[in-house]
């Protein structure tokens, strides 16, 4: 993986998003419904695309939210759909071309009132759920208009069921063949109405998303401790659809919180550059992050969002920016002794590409870890049970119950994940930074990270269902494969990849749903030159199983 040249400086004016043309583009062209890249294609986050390479276009959006309310009403659901959007450029548009296809067909919507035109991503799941607790019919659901943290050029749109999480594949599957056969019917069944009309349906509804969410925040975390701690704190929403909501939760707690940046701007001008020279809001980003790391001398414990602020980064006096296992291991350790009402029984929850450390811990504890595939799908239902406390990924999402052991969201919170590093310092007197440290110190301090490889598209489809049988070596950086996985441990579901083991370390390989390589991400024990070694083999393993991969079915 290449790092740009201008990575980690401002963007250029030049290579700043023309939103005029991007919107004006949104409407004027159309997909073509026989070229794969320009078909509704939901990944593990939804349908995403650029109006400029016509794969986020009016046309999708209306394709596909009329397959929701066909999806609902085969399901009965028949409550209010909660319905939130980011700042990205195309996120208002997308948002106007689903209210004109919800109010045609009658679907009652609750849209954001007055004190905020954006809704973050775990507001949304935070909505459904508390609607529906304690309903067995009439239940609500939702949709979220993000492409997370992806480039200002970007268009994203999410369906979450009455479960409050991102949709499993069976529904996604579902509305994305509904969708793009309405596509390839040059949307023939699909209702709509103008916008003004649908404003002004008694079913288009007002919800405060804003004083909702934020008036439920101390269920989740120790805000009193915060602020009896004085511990000060800097955020920098990144631009995104959190921006009206951090003011009024240092007013309303009466915290020592400082909005480093408070602009709106669909250019995201202000954000330097990623690794690969694009604007990417990724708050786990070094290079994305170098205006919050400029600042970390002012304050205890920094923090920001990505754009919809499902994800978080944490900038530490100590340390800077956090890994994102870094910190999610270091949150671990602190709520599961710092949350003595949860289930003794509760789990920690983690992806097959997240650190062992959290196994670590876990062990520590006395409790256990559950492995998932990739995708916070795979977390919803121990959320909403309880059994797992706390749900994470390498990717810095993750979300944790409320303090007496109950659902909190089955999304991502990069908002609760951000206060609780505030928490987390006031509690504890270290920041998360020295709380790793001293994790590290009793349990090993292991080398990560992810690096990308080239992979065309049969080759990509090819990885997703590699066998174990393909992998035909017996060691890895010198030491005996224990387990070659093509499923996770924890729920039994295939992991669209691979997964190699070994006494002192790990890789996984997957590919990518939207560009041309796969992923390996890799762990050891032993630290960066083993790393390096397993790096190297795993690419020899993996495209020694893909060679002769040509070519589709």
């Amino acid at each position: 993986m290449t790092t740009n040249p201008m990575a980690g400086k401002p963007a250029p004016a030049s290579m700043l998003v023309n939103v005029p043309r991007l919107v004006s583009a949104y409407y004027s062209d159309s997909p073509d419904p026989a070229v794969p890249d320009q078909k509704v294609a939901f990944g593990t986050s939804g349908h995403r695309g650029s109006s400029f390479l016509r794969s986020f276009n009016e046309a999708h959006i209306l394709a596909i939210t009329q397959a929701i309310v066909m999806y609902r009403t085969q399901q009965g659901i028949g409550g209010p759909l909660f319905i939130g959007k980011d700042t990205h450029a195309l996120s208002e548009p997308a948002y106007i071309s689903a209210l004109e296809v919800l109010g045609a067909n009658g679907v009652t919507v609750m849209i954001p009132d007055e004190h905020t035109d954006y809704t973050p991503t775990p507001v949304i799941s935070h909505a459904i759920l508390t609607y529906n607790k304690g309903r067995t019919s009439s239940l609500a659901d939702g949709i979220v208009i993000t492409p997370s943290h992806n480039p200002p050029d970007s268009g994203g749109f999410k369906y979450n069921p009455p479960n409050g999480g991102p949709a499993d594949t069976a529904v996604t599957s579902w509305i994305e063949n509904k969708a793009n056969e309405l596509l390839a019917a040059k949307l023939a069944g699909v209702r709509r109405i103008s916008f003004s009309q649908a404003c002004a349906l008694a079913t288009t509804r007002k919800h405060d998303y804003l004083h909702t969410y934020v008036d439920d925040l101390p269920t989740v975390i120790d805000l009193d401790t915060i602020r009896a701690s004085g511990v000060h704190m800097g955020v920098d929403p990144l631009g995104g659809a959190g921006v009206h909501y951090w003011p009024l939760i240092a007013e309303q707690y009466k915290l020592d919180l400082t909005i480093t940046n408070d602009a709106v701007d669909p250019t995201f001008r202000f954000m330097t550059l990623d690794w690969d020279g694009k604007i990417r809001m990724d708050p786990s980003s070094p290079n994305a992050m170098q205006r919050l790391i400029g600042l970390k001398e002012r304050f205890d414990i920094a923090f920001a969002c990505d754009t919809d602020h499902d994800r978080h980064g944490v900038v530490t006096r100590s340390s800077g920016l956090m890994p994102p296992n870094h910190y999610l291991t270091a949150a671990a350790q602190y709520l599961f002794t710092n949350r003595p009402r949860w289930n003794k029984k509760a789990t920690i929850a983690k992806t097959v590409v997240t650190s062992m450390m959290l196994d670590k811990v876990a062990e520590q504890l006395g409790r256990k870890s559950y492995e998932t595939p990739v995708g916070f799908k795979w977390f919803v239902d121990g959320l909403v049970d309880g059994s797992l406390g706390f749900v994470c990924e390498e990717s810095a999402g993750a979300s944790l119950l409320r303090q007496d052991g109950s659902v909190w969201t089955t999304d991502k919170d990069g908002i609760a994940l951000a206060l609780l590093a505030g928490e987390i310092t006031a509690r504890s007197g270290k920041d998360p930074s020295q709380l790793y440290q001293e994790i590290t110190a009793k349990l090993g301090d292991p080398a990560y990270e992810r690096v990308d490889a080239p992979a065309d598209a049969a080759q990509r489809k090819a990885l997703a269902k590699l066998s174990g049988e393909q992998i035909t070596s017996s060691t890895l950086a010198g030491e005996k494969i224990d387990a070659i996985l093509t499923k996770a441990p924890g729920n039994g579901a295939a992991i669209g990849g691979v997964k190699v083991v070994t006494a002192s370390g790990w890789f996984a390989a997957r590919p990518s749903g939207t560009e041309s390589i796969y992923k390996i991400y890799a762990e050891s024990v032993r630290g960066p030159e083993h790393l390096k070694q397993i790096f190297k083999e795993a690419e020899q393993i993996v495209g020694a199983a893909l060679a002769g991969v040509k070519n589709p079915d």
